[in-house]
């Protein structure tokens, strides 16, 4: 198939991701085997038109030359055979290629496709609402490789000192409303809010930390689906640091804080650079 042809996003079916330029599959974003040669141009070609028929002759003129010599009906049986184990689909029940007898197949999953692209790679519909590119968040491309197993350690230790500071602020609860009383007219309605988000936060974290410790597959697209909900949670209780100031005074409390405010971009990171370290290792097994 053509360079021009494939696609230059992720394509995204079911559980399953694939990168329609270098043929990584992933699986609920862990690494499987890496889909070459003709499983993967099949694959390709089924997926630009899901849910319609491609034949057995347009599949052979697509990937077979007219000039080469080959036992055509094998051959594609062969690859569609691959490309089923690869997604766990089955011919008699198929969650994904539909097999029509002697005339071809059809994707019959849906398919996210992604948004059109322009030359310079920006989205269309960034281009048309006049914004630029967000290049706040790091793209899973722009950062290194670590091994899942330390990213998850790491990912692990940022939600227990989370728990820390939510069940140090519930366990403290008097001492904070007297603190707060002396310093706003609104500390009832504060130790509400401080009391209410701490207790979803303990909740938060201990799912998270389960989902760690105990190897959730999808933990990294679970958290990039909660991290609008989580990030807002986060940064608000990034100002729990100045609670302390009394006792440690306005340079520790700042630079607390700065910590804090940092920490929900470092869990998104780390676990995007476990997904690349799973990734690549998948693709050396393969």
């Amino acid at each position: 198939m053509p360079d021009s042809q494939k696609p230059n996003r992720v394509i995204r079916f079911g559980v399953f991701e694939l990168d329609g330029e270098s043929g990584d599959l992933r699986k609920d974003g862990n690494a499987r085997p890496r889909l070459q040669g003709q499983p993967f141009d099949v694959l390709l070609q089924l997926l630009e038109r899901p849910g319609e028929i491609v034949t057995r002759e347009e599949l052979r003129q697509r990937l077979w030359p007219a000039d080469t010599f080959v036992d055509f009906d094998h051959s594609l049986n062969t690859a569609v055979n691959k490309l089923r184990d690869a997604l766990e689909d089955s011919a008699s029940n198929p969650r994904f290629v539909q097999t029509l007898p002697r005339r071809g197949y059809r994707f019959i999953a849906p398919v996210a496709q992604p948004p059109p692209t322009r030359a310079n790679g920006e989205d269309a519909s960034e281009v048309a609402a006049g914004a630029p590119r967000a290049k706040l968040l790091s793209d899973a491309q722009e950062l290194p490789e670590v091994p899942q197993k330390t990213a998850r350690l790491l990912f692990s230790l940022i939600q227990l000192l989370y728990l820390g500071i939510y069940i140090a602020a519930l366990a403290n609860a008097r001492l904070i409303d007297a603190f707060l009383a002396d310093r706003t007219n609104y500390a009832m309605l504060l130790l509400v809010i401080l009391i209410v988000t701490a207790t979803a936060g303990v909740a938060v974290r201990l799912y998270l930390l389960a989902a760690a410790v105990f190897g959730y597959r999808g933990l990294t697209r679970q958290f990039l689906r909660l991290f609008p909900l989580i990030f807002p949670l986060d940064e608000a209780w990034a100002l729990s640091a100045f609670l302390l100031l009394d006792r440690i005074g306005i340079g520790l409390v700042m630079a607390m804080t700065a910590a804090l405010l940092f920490l929900p971009f470092s869990q998104r990171s780390i676990l995007l650079m476990g997904e690349r370290g799973a990734k690549s290792m998948g693709a050396k097994q393969s």
